[in-house]
């Protein structure tokens, strides 16, 4: 049996490395159109390499896909992060789990994660040819007929073919999947980080706030995490997971919002009040610069200050409840205007794809064109996090490997 994988990233080589190991006999080619292979495993991370998160369960996991957590419910049955542990580790690879849950090898590098599928991919004698982009699929009885790009032999024909071709940026790069009869969801930016035009908070740049609570005004698009302010607007994990929440939303109204940030990781202000006035009780002598609540960094509580128009040498015992009103407003909802977006291009994730309406998801096999699999990102499916898009590639490349 001949197989075809096309692209040579995460979810190509765990799709190929496990079609060898349920089908040992069959003769397995991974196509990939660069000169480069793995290349979002290399930078994904920092270059560490989050490839899953140790949730609680299936449940906990599958919520963490704004698009196709349903479907992905389904397929973890099959295959989910303690498989996806147990699978690295079984192959001499250490892994750590971190506080936060992320899961990373323990070398932290993603080096570990490219030598063990190419070691697998070497060992099970997996082919690899680069500069290979495929530009149509074309079905010939049972078999399947793949078309290159500007080659010698621009043909090839195969018994099964898995598409593992990540995310495109533009409908276009999708336009010979949707040929064969796949419906497209149009591919919007998904994880990235916001900008802010011309705003004081951007001369904070390098503070991180561990715990802030972050929403899009006017909508239910909220989350919760450690926030990085940047030279250019607002970033880290609080962040990327709501880009990733609001994907379409934002990418409609061309990046143009409001954002509500509430630094003090309390959705209550009666409790906010009450620990501001328990400070002010206990010391009211002290001035505002040298005693900071909620853990606020020191140069953002001295800006929240000026910004709800409390000097700094104002003693706690002085504010009142108009100074106390304001300061509460601007810890709990403090307002940005968002201008754009920007990308980590490096590690470009895209909201859209092939839908899972084309797709039997307890097969990963098209529903137009028979013997043609599916995995990873080219799919309507993407994570809040890198990690767990990683997760959805392993599950989804896992299902497609047994050809069923």
């Amino acid at each position: 049996m001949k197989i075809a994988i096309i692209g040579g990233g995460a979810a190509g080589f765990f799709a190929a490395i496990n079609i060898k190991e349920n089908h040992p006999e069959s003769d397995v080619v991974i196509f990939e159109k660069s000169q480069f292979l793995l290349s979002k495993v290399r930078v994904s991370g920092g270059g560490r390499c989050n490839l899953t998160n140790n949730c609680t369960g299936i449940k906990e996991l599958s919520t963490a896909y704004p698009r196709g957590g349903n479907a992905l419910k389904k397929a973890f049955r099959h295959f989910d992060h303690t498989d996806a542990i147990h699978w690295f580790e079984s192959r001499g690879v250490p892994l750590v789990t971190q506080e936060d849950n992320c899961v990373f090898p323990s070398s932290q590098n993603s080096q570990s994660i490219i030598d063990c599928f190419l070691e697998q991919a070497a060992k099970a004698n997996i082919k690899i040819e680069l500069r290979m982009e495929v530009k149509a699929i074309t079905p010939i009885g049972a078999q399947l007929q793949l078309d290159f790009v500007g080659t010698r032999n621009p043909v090839r024909i195969f018994d099964k073919v898995i598409v593992t071709t990540g995310g495109s940026p533009r409908k276009e790069g999708l336009r010979w999947l949707e040929k064969l009869g796949h419906h497209i969801e149009s591919p919007v930016p998904s994880l990235f980080s916001f900008k802010i035009a011309d705003d004081p908070i951007t001369e904070l740049m390098g503070i991180v706030v561990e715990k802030a609570l972050v929403s899009i005004q006017g909508t239910r698009l909220r989350s919760a995490g450690p926030l990085l302010v940047t030279h250019w607007g607002l970033s880290g994990p609080a962040i990327l997971t709501l880009s990733s929440l609001g994907a379409r939303w934002l990418n409609e109204r061309n990046y143009h919002c409001n954002i509500q940030v509430n630094w003090t990781n309390l959705r209550n202000q009666e409790d906010v009040l009450a620990q501001l006035n328990n400070i002010a009780n206990a010391h009211p002598k002290k001035l505002l610069a040298n005693l900071r609540p909620f853990s606020v960094p020191d140069r953002l509580w001295n800006y929240l200050l000026e910004k709800s128009g409390l000097s700094i040498n104002r003693k706690w015992g002085e504010i009142g409840k108009t100074g106390f009103n304001k300061l509460i407003n601007v810890l709990t909802n403090d307002v940005y205007a968002i201008t754009g977006q920007t990308q980590f291009r490096d590690e470009f994730v895209t909201c859209g794809g092939v839908s899972l309406d084309s797709i039997d998801i307890n097969t990963m096999q098209s529903k137009a064109c028979k013997n043609l699999y599916f995995a990873g990102e080219v799919m309507d499916i993407d994570g809040v996090t890198g990690g767990y898009n990683f997760q959805a590639a392993w599950t989804t490349a896992f299902i497609a490997a047994k050809l069923n």
